[in-house]
């Protein structure tokens, strides 16, 4: 069941209560209303009719008298209303002394029932009772009011009379039986119009809704997360839920953008990684197989010593290859294995260093790495006393990994090391009169196995360094400068923070 209908239906039946319960209350009201108003009237035309009464002194076998009632000037009573007077003695029937002529005219009396016998005998109060009458073989319902009074003669009470008042009821009731139709009808419109007006209301009320769930079906289908939810209506709880929905659908563009872009690095690392690894591989197999060949046609009987030097050459050229390759095989596992920390969130343990000691130590071991270049260590001096917050072993890997490039690339020249301030950070630069890069290759060169083409296939190296070297970076809140020129060197600046800096 839709919500569309559901709220139809519920809004349909709370208004169907609603009007039962008002067309229930009206009835019950307006029934009360003009019954009392009506019994209130009889009443007052009792007590105005027994002020009439006479009694005449005919002689009756029962008591010698004989009430009349004077209706003169009481016409409109006579044509609206029955009035009897009758007598009550003991348990004989009541005697009936004057009717009205409208009861004359059709030969009837009012009854008196034996309850209302004994409240009249006992109580000098108006007794009400709703009955009906047969008139011309119709059934006419009436209100009749009853009240007793006293017969007394020099004193002495001979009877107990009774006035009875009575007015056909069945204009009332066939308004009320008009007014109970016209409710349950006028109930039954209305609901349908509501149950109509209502469905076309939550239909326009939920739109909005239905152009989420059509837009959202769309990105779904078509995994387009650049579109967004048209509204233009209020803010109310539809538009909040739009902008929720348009902002969650950002987040998520962001990040599946973001997660794309890590598979396609990923995929690139995996396909890199396997053509870096390859290359050994095959370089150690290639080499593996050629000793074996040599040693097997050239190993003599009985000593296990190969007998032509030329081979022994050769073998002792294979081992050092296989043993450069393993290096390299080494170094770029330890690279990827840096990496693969670094991606699954690894944090580093950080503490304060005293920068100089660690910069001086990484200049003292730089001199005996391999290298073409002059090795010059400039003004370390603005480094006295400053402290920084960072891990020794990989600000030392850091150092060397832009000292070792510098070398790499710097097939003459020179490469120095100095360091630089700017109010509260501190800047390790390292300087190098090598190939240089274009700039259009800057913005890749952290990415990992990414090499600029002039330097493919004339220098040896992974391509993960500078990778690993922006995760070092980072990890310690830095940032990395770079300057660089083709042809004419390159110029990286490490930016630290400072966290103790000495008095001047």
């Amino acid at each position: 069941m839709s919500i569309r209908l559901r709220l139809t239906l519920w809004y349909s039946g709370i208004l169907a209560v609603t009007l039962l319960l008002f067309g229930f209350g009206l009835y019950l009201f307006l029934s009360f209303y003009i019954y009392s108003d009506l019994e209130k009237q009889l009443n007052d035309t009792w007590k105005q009719t027994y002020e009439r009464k006479k009694t005449v002194g005919i002689p009756t076998f029962r008591g010698g008298y004989q009430l009349k009632l004077e209706l003169d000037n009481l016409d409109t009573f006579s044509e609206n209303y029955f009035f009897q007077l009758s007598s009550l003695n003991e348990e004989e029937a009541p005697l009936i002394h004057d009717r009205s002529s409208l009861l004359k005219g059709y030969g009837l009396s009012l009854p008196i029932s034996e309850s209302a016998r004994q409240k009249i005998v006992q109580t000098d109060q108006f007794i009400v009772e709703r009955l009906n009458l047969t008139v011309s073989n119709r059934s006419v319902p009436i209100i009749l009011v009853s009240k007793g009074f006293n017969i007394s003669e020099n004193g002495q009470l001979i009877s107990r009379g009774v006035l009875q008042v009575g007015a056909p009821i069945y204009y009332y009731q066939n308004f009320f039986n008009l007014l109970q139709y016209s409710l349950a009808i006028l109930a039954l419109v209305t609901v349908l119009i509501a149950a109509t007006l209502g469905w076309f209301l939550a239909r326009k009320a939920l739109r909005p809704i239905e152009q989420v769930i059509v837009a959202t079906q769309k990105i779904e289908k078509g995994a387009d997360l650049d579109k967004r939810i048209i509204y233009d209506g209020p803010e109310d709880e539809i538009g909040r839920l739009t902008v929720t929905i348009n902002n969650m659908l950002g987040r998520l563009q962001l990040v599946y953008s973001e997660l794309e872009e890590a598979y396609r690095a990923q995929r690139r690392f995996v396909s890199d990684a396997s053509h870096e690894l390859r290359t050994p591989l095959t370089t150690i197999r290639g080499n593996v197989e050629l000793l074996e060949k040599m040693w097997s046609k050239s190993l003599t009987s009985g000593q296990g010593t190969p007998a032509n030097p030329e081979h022994v050459e050769m073998s002792i050229e294979a081992m050092q290859d296989i043993a450069g390759e393993a290096h390299r095989m080494s170094r770029l596992v330890n690279d990827m294995l840096s990496l693969a920390r670094a991606d699954a969130g690894f944090e580093m343990e950080l503490r304060p260093i005293e920068l100089k000691p660690l910069v001086e130590e990484v200049a003292r071991r730089a001199l005996f790495l391999p290298r073409q270049a002059e090795w010059i260590v400039g003004d370390l001096d603005v480094l006295d006393g400053l402290t920084v917050r960072g891990n020794k072993d990989y600000m030392q890997q850091l150092l060397f990994i832009f000292i070792e490039n510098a070398f790499k690339f710097t097939s003459e020249g020179s490469v120095r090391l100095d360091a630089l301030r700017s109010r509260e950070q501190i800047g390790l630069r390292i300087a190098d009169t090598g190939m240089g890069m274009d700039k259009e290759e800057v913005p890749h060169i952290f990415d990992r196995f990414y090499r600029a083409d002039v330097s493919r296939g004339k220098t040896a190296g992974t391509g993960l360094g500078l990778s690993i070297a922006k995760w070092i970076i980072d990890e310690h809140g830095g940032s990395i400068e770079v300057i660089t020129r083709e042809g004419e060197g390159t110029t990286f600046v490490i930016w630290l923070p400072v966290v103790f800096l000495p008095s001047a």
